[in-house]
């Protein structure tokens, strides 16, 4: 039975094991698709102010008791210090709030700002990291997971990597959700398996305003942030805000360091009662030294002490100063919602994406002999008489641009919700190499010329990718019993076409491409039991289009004719298919807990490799054909009792390869072994104190051993971390100034450990296949977890 078959099946079955019985009405909500809702605040009158110490104090008594109030009421739906926020969607969804956010340092990317919710697993590079980092979420890796901020996919539009860090600023967010086992049908996404990574930003104020951080740390780390907030403009109903941060520090592994300038803006009109338009606005520009990811022998053998060298010697292709990356992004969104009549509302939002590079890697080239694509040089320009290879330092300028717009129109009437969505989107990118040669002491400059062969320049591809996707759904809520059962059935239909070209001698294929339809239908259903108690279940499809532009076209070395990697042989898209049955309660602990089961179709594992002799990065794709797993996960909060709340998450994840893989010289017995990067145990505790005066977070997390090869012959230990935070309000002295002090503590035990995987492999040893055939070892490479920090930050709203 085919596996779209079993979905249908599963449909079935789901609408007939509903539990229909009769009880207490109350509004439920489905949560898959929720515009924005901005914090109106309404004016009152104010009363003739008393004055006099006695007042004064009594003035700040009865404040502080509102403060107190206003907190514990948030908190209600806000447990476990914030980690876990009460959801009703029919899929398991977890979620980080304001407050849990605000504890944390301000420098790390959103990805770790989730690392404690159920089935995540983030790779915490450092303290401060501008490229983008591995995460896995139910075995998922991060290429599979769709990224969204303010509803506008934030990922690498072709390679699928996260770019959450280079989007907005942690003292701008207002929460991270994440939706571990399914994709909402109007994501604009044709990445995401099977997860979700949603971030929205913070509100533009009512008041005049601001708020400022000054932060220092070690290893040299720093951040400084201000945002201003306009108010109301006039009797207008425009508020906006602005904010520009700096941050910079050193590696703490090994030379270098790295530096991030970032802007964030919002601009906010409110037409009428729940119709609002939102103008979204972000710049990043930032610079890296890259880090080197070990192989576990050379883990074993130097540590923490592995990375790029700090001195230059004649021919280092692994001096640290050649090898950083540089990072351009400009973000852009309007966000409308018009509510039309009673009855429909109309949600549209275009958005656009520029990012560019270069990044750039130590690398050296033939001087005679060498390769352009498959065409043979006699010599490079410049070089006559010479032999042997020049150090170069490799230039990959990239660029890309994604714009695109949704628009979803809602009908609802007293029991029933229809919706209708489109989503557009064209994207592109281009990618070449500049080789300039490096001095006796290492140096280099734009200035110089390039290295060319007969006039061409020397590159290993030279590639365009040019990809459009248009889809279109449909999606219809049912509400039925007062409201305690929901049914909601929906189905999209996405076409997408690619197309690269490789523009180097002899490329084979030099232009590929091809066009996609996948048909993604949805069943979700949930029933309140009681007011503090619900179950749901649901099942989902969705699809991952191949990537980057490596599947359709080859690369090359400049040493040789052979491609350094090659298309992939199969280039449809990697399909989903996932069952979820879940349980909800919500009291003073508050327990969400849910089993998951997924099945992958044409799995692809995205992955990256060292190029022989070089540091230059290639992506690669490694074809793993099918793959099943099923486990459970849960969480458990408390609300706050005498200002403590707690929290706790957990996972079990079995995953299994579901055939033997294509190792190109045979077939290696995959079958049955467990899904690299998906560890079988991970878990988390969370200590939260907050009085409005003193605060506290502890968070303490474990990820079991997780395999880095398809023959599960290669594997990193399991690991635990812990991270402190603690800081006090001070007093305002009857000013608007509102300062705190907070110390952040991250790996308090200083713990050194491999932290998640960055290139995969099929076998770690040399072996014989299926047929005898000689099958070579590859060498995964690994993400080193980061170090102690210590981060102190003075901060006021005012």
């Amino acid at each position: 039975m085919s596996l779209r078959r079993r979905l249908f099946s599963s449909c079935i079955m789901m609408m007939c094991s509903v539990v229909v019985t009769e009880g207490e009405a109350f509004a439920a909500h489905s949560g898959k698709h929720q515009p924005h809702r901005k914090a109106a605040t309404a004016q009152k009158a104010s009363k003739p102010a008393a004055t006099g110490p006695a007042a004064a104090s009594r003035n700040q008594i009865e404040a502080r008791s509102k403060a107190e109030e206003l907190s514990v009421t948030g908190q209600q739906h806000n447990a476990g210090g914030g980690l876990l926020v009460r959801q009703t969607a029919p899929v398991s969804v977890s979620e980080v709030s304001r407050a849990y956010i605000s504890k944390q340092v301000s420098t790390i990317s959103p990805t770790q700002l989730i690392a404690s919710l159920p089935g995540v697993q983030a790779g915490n590079e450092g303290p401060i990291n501008t490229e983008t980092e591995t995460m896995h979420i139910r075995g998922l890796d991060q290429t599979q997971i769709g990224f969204l901020f303010e509803g506008v996919p934030v990922s690498d539009a072709f390679s699928y990597a996260p770019w959450a860090s280079s989007m907005v600023d942690n003292e701008n967010l207002a929460s991270v959700k994440v939706t571990q086992g399914s994709v909402d049908l109007t994501a604009p996404l044709y990445n995401a398996d099977g997860a979700i990574v949603s971030m929205q930003e913070i509100r533009p104020s009512d008041k005049v305003g601001g708020y400022i951080d000054l932060s220092g740390g070690t290893h040299s780390l720093q951040k400084e942030f201000l945002r201003l907030n306009t108010g109301e403009i006039g009797h207008s109903d425009v508020r906006a805000f602005a904010s520009f941060s700096h941050s910079a520090a050193n590696l703490w592994r090994g030379p270098g360091n790295v530096e991030r300038y970032h802007v964030d803006a919002n601009v906010e009109k409110r037409w009428a009662p729940n119709s609002s338009s939102d103008i979204v606005f972000g710049y990043t520009r930032s610079h890296q030294n890259i880090y080197r990811n070990p192989s576990l022998a050379q883990w074993n053998q130097n540590g923490t002490s592995f990375n790029y060298d700090g001195k230059y010697t004649e021919g280092d292709t692994n001096y640290y100063k050649i090898n950083e990356r540089f990072t351009n992004v400009i973000f852009g969104a309007i966000h409308n919602d018009f509510k039309l009549s009673r009855e429909l509302t109309l949600h549209v939002e275009p958005y656009t994406t520029f990012q560019s590079g270069p990044n750039n890697y130590g690398s050296t080239i033939p001087i005679t002999g060498g390769y352009l694509g498959t065409q043979r040089y006699d010599v490079l320009d410049g070089y006559e008489g010479q032999s042997g290879k020049v150090t170069v330092e490799s230039v990959h300028p990239w660029k890309q641009n994604t714009s695109g717009f949704t628009t979803n129109l809602d009908w609802k009437t007293s029991h029933n919700t229809l919706s209708l969505f489109y989503w557009y989107s064209y994207g592109g990118h281009t990618e070449f190499q500049n080789q300039y040669a490096l001095s006796s002491g290492g140096n280099w400059s734009y200035a110089q010329k390039y290295l060319t062969a007969n006039g061409i320049r020397v590159t290993g591809y030279q590639e365009n990718t040019i990809q459009q996707v248009n889809a279109i759904g449909i999606d219809d809520k049912l509400s039925l019993l007062g409201g305690k059962l929901l049914l909601d059935a929906g189905f999209k239909a996405s076409m997408a076409s690619v197309s690269a070209t490789q523009n180097l001698p002899g490329a084979d294929p030099y232009k590929a491409g091809k066009n996609y339809f996948e048909p993604t239908p949805q069943f979700l259903a949930s029933y309140h039991i009681t007011k503090a108690d619900q179950v749901y279940m649901n099942a989902t499809t969705s699809y991952r289009l191949p990537a980057g532009w490596s599947p359709y076209v080859p690369q090359y070395s400049m040493t040789s004719a052979t491609p350094s990697s090659t298309p992939a042989k199969n280039l449809g898209a990697e399909y989903f298919i996932g069952e979820e049955v879940g349980f909800r309660h919500n009291g003073p602990i508050n327990i969400s807990a849910s089993w998951f089961h997924y099945n992958l179709t044409n799995h692809q594992i995205s992955s990256s490799s060292y190029l022989p002799g070089t540091s230059v990065l290639i992506s690669t794709q490694i074809a793993a054909g099918g793959e099943e797993a099923w486990g459970f996960q849960g969480e458990v909060g408390t609300r706050p009792w005498h200002h403590i709340s707690a929290y706790a998450s957990g996972q079990f994840l079995h995953t299994r390869i579901g055939n033997n893989v294509d190792a190109g010289t045979d077939y290696l017995p995959t079958k049955g072994k467990q899904d690299p990067g998906a560890p079988k145990w991970s878990g988390a505790i969370g200590l939260t104190y907050d009085d409005s005066v003193y605060f506290g977070n502890f968070n303490f997390r474990y990820q079991g051993q997780q395999y880095s090869t398809l023959m599960n012959d290669q594997k990193i230990p399991g690991y635990v971390t812990a991270d402190l935070n603690i800081g006090r309000t001070l007093p305002s002295f009857h000013t608007r100034i509102h300062p705190k002090v907070m110390l952040n503590l991250v790996n308090m035990g200083g713990v050194n450990y491999l932290s998640s995987i960055s290139g995969f492999g099929l076998t770690a040893v040399k072996q014989k296949g299926i047929f005898g055939n000689t099958v070579n070892a590859s060498t995964p490479t690994y993400v080193v977890g980061s170090a102690f920090t210590a981060m102190a930050t003075v901060s006021a709203d005012f």
